[in-house]
């Protein structure tokens, strides 16, 4: 088993062959990656295109939940979840049935990845609500309090701020008990780590490139917030968000992950500027093996 796990994202859907293969692109790729050994499979969140390194007329996207239900239909052993699930977009008992739904039919391969959102352009074309960071946060933290009642069978109603539920079900119960993992995105270190310290089983956190200077920074916010509520650091599965280049190397790739390791990452999500192709995915799957002995510091 992986000490040092290697996930993907993929950001962006603009193959060569055009939006008529997109189903025949992602299905190769889902494929692809769960015989290299990736952990788990994340999609993009979004409804745009907004990654700010795609090019020019890079402009496809799907929505992130059929996309997940495309990949698991594809695929046996790779995990799967949304990198991450912007709490705006749906009601909270949607996006629990969601990734309940995803865990059932995988037979516990889901995650639920969700982070308080923050593209102002999106929400504006598309007409999607986006409220102060204040109000973003205490609807992340009452959707993540849901979750737990609806993954626990506690079906007594909710009274939020936000939400009100009469009776919140999670019929059926998801597979991975005591449910599926969860992972909040960002590295805010006053509100988004305090979440991940109180509710979630992952951080993720951004490679910047400062000679790791942040993400000690970061990691050692979240161990006072975990002091805080009393909640082992150990629990916490610690990833990073990082970029796989073209003309990346497969040993380049891991030296790369030693170092990561280092600052105490565990978990890698590895992202390209344009979509997945078989170069790339060799490359990583190139490195994987070299990373059996390869754990945090």
């Amino acid at each position: 088993m992986l000490r040092m796990r290697v996930s993907i994202n993929v950001t962006n859907y603009s193959w060569p062959s055009g939006p008529a293969r997109l189903g025949a692109e992602l299905a190769w790729l889902a494929v692809a990656a769960e015989e290299a050994g990736v952990d788990t499979l994340w999609i993009a969140d979004h409804l745009l295109q907004v990654d700010p390194t795609a090019p020019s007329g890079a402009d496809d996207m799907l929505e992130a939940y059929t996309a997940l239900g495309f990949v698991a239909a594809h695929t046996e052993r790779i995990h799967i979840g949304a990198m991450v699930s912007n709490v705006m977009l749906r009601a909270p008992a949607l996006l629990v049935k969601a990734v309940t739904t995803l865990d059932v039919l995988t037979g516990g391969r889901a995650w639920l990845g969700i982070g308080a959102g923050h593209h102002g352009a999106e929400a504006e074309d598309m007409g999607l609500p986006l409220p102060p960071v204040a109000e973003r946060f205490e609807r992340l933290e009452e959707t993540l309090r849901i979750a737990g009642r609806m993954w626990a069978g506690d079906h007594t109603p909710f009274d939020g701020k936000h939400y009100r539920l009469a009776r919140p079900r999670g019929i059926p119960a998801p597979v991975r008990r005591p449910h599926p993992p969860i992972l909040i995105g960002g590295a805010g270190r006053r509100r988004t780590l305090r979440l991940v310290a109180r509710y979630a089983d992952a951080c993720n956190l951004f490679d910047i490139p400062d000679g790791g200077r942040t993400v000690r920074e970061d990691l050692a916010t979240l161990g006072r917030h975990c002091q805080d509520v009393g909640r082992p650091y150990e629990d916490i599965q610690k990833t990073l968000s990082t970029r796989l280049e073209a003309g990346d190397s497969s040993a380049a790739f891991v030296e790369r992950c030693r170092a990561t390791a280092a600052l105490g990452i565990e978990h890698v999500v590895v992202i390209t500027p344009r979509p997945w192709n078989t170069d790339t995915l060799a490359t990583l799957a190139g490195a994987i093996p070299a990373l059996r002995d390869i754990g945090p510091g």
